[in-house]
């Protein structure tokens, strides 16, 4: 059996426990580093390895606090950098800062390409993330992206709780692409909740096209935040006579009212995927791990393999 002896895992502190799971799917062991803060809150880091020409792999998603976090990963690519590492690879399961894109007001931010700017300017020399919350994303990068997908974990969870004669339902019209390719999976008919948003954190429905009347619903987006608008979807199918609730979302950043909210909605099961740690969580929350589908991607990444190939 292949040890990967010539892979580095270096973790941040964002998400040990994933980091810790994705090195066991590999079989090594993280790399020895010293990643902790200065009493004023800076950031301090001793790489305790020689990395000289290394095959390495910074695992740090950009999840809440997201600056601290992000911060945290700029560093730890500059110190692989000035180590000589062979290749760097920034492995973000979540990519924070997605949500802004593009210019859609004057005089704001592209927040999504400061984040690129600054992460090659630091020193990756590779990206791998999962579920972008916008895919053309990608196109802020002239290094090469791994846009891998929760998909095919999420959907074994799906399938392992037997729900009958689905529909897969995105609570905006924006998730058609990913919910079509839900049902596709699931021989599921689909459905769309249309809704207007009215600020960051505060959205209407208007009404649901498709029919739910007597369904068992799967509403499938790439993240919960504030749960307002998956949770409102979710109220919208019941009046509209859905029968059995599933969410399935790949990132959980749970803010503000988020875990209050699923579990006051009509939702019989919330799954989600382990790309973000969780100090709170809903009672109807299960959690499935992309540990190994990450795992997959280094290896094939180190092996100069097809990463889409992970999806045919």
């Amino acid at each position: 059996m292949r040890t990967y002896d010539d892979i580095t895992l270096i973790s941040g502190t964002a998400h040990r426990e994933l980091a810790e799971a994705i090195a066991k799917e590999i079989g090594r062991d993280l790399a020895k580093a010293h990643v902790a803060r200065f009493p004023d809150g800076e950031v301090d880091i001793k790489i305790d390895e020689d990395l000289r020409g290394r095959d390495v792999f910074v695992l740090q998603p950009t999840c809440p606090p997201v600056n601290d976090n992000w911060v945290e990963l700029l560093l730890l690519l500059d110190t692989l950098r000035r180590a000589s590492a062979g290749r760097i690879t920034a492995v973000m399961p979540y990519y924070g800062y997605a949500r802004k894109d593009r210019k859609d007001e004057g005089r704001v931010p592209i927040s999504a390409k400061v984040v690129a700017n600054t992460l090659v300017a630091s020193g990756a020399e590779r990206l791998v993330t999962l579920d972008m919350h916008a895919a053309q994303i990608q196109g802020f990068y002239d290094i090469p992206v791994d846009h891998l997908y929760a998909r095919p974990v999420l959907l074994d969870a799906v399938e392992e709780l037997g729900v009958e004669n689905p529909v897969v339902v995105t609570p905006d019209v924006g998730g058609t692409k990913m919910a079509r390719a839900y049902a596709k999976r699931l021989g599921a008919d689909l459905a769309i909740v249309d809704k207007r948003r009215i600020s960051g954190s505060e959205t209407v429905v208007e009404h649901v096209i498709g029919d739910v009347k007597g369904r068992n619903c799967v509403i499938v987006d790439d993240m919960i935040s504030t749960g307002g608008s998956i949770t409102q979807a979710a109220e919208t199918l019941k009046r509209a006579g859905a029968d059995r609730i599933v969410i399935a979302v790949s990132h959980a950043v749970f803010c503000g009212p988020a875990v209050e909210r699923l579990e006051n909605a009509p939702v019989d099961t919330v799954l989600v995927t382990d790309t973000i740690p969780l100090a709170r969580k809903p009672k109807n929350l299960k959690t499935v791990s992309v540990a190994p589908l990450v795992a997959r991607a280094i290896l094939n990444i180190h092996d100069n393999q097809s990463v889409s190939g992970l999806f045919s």
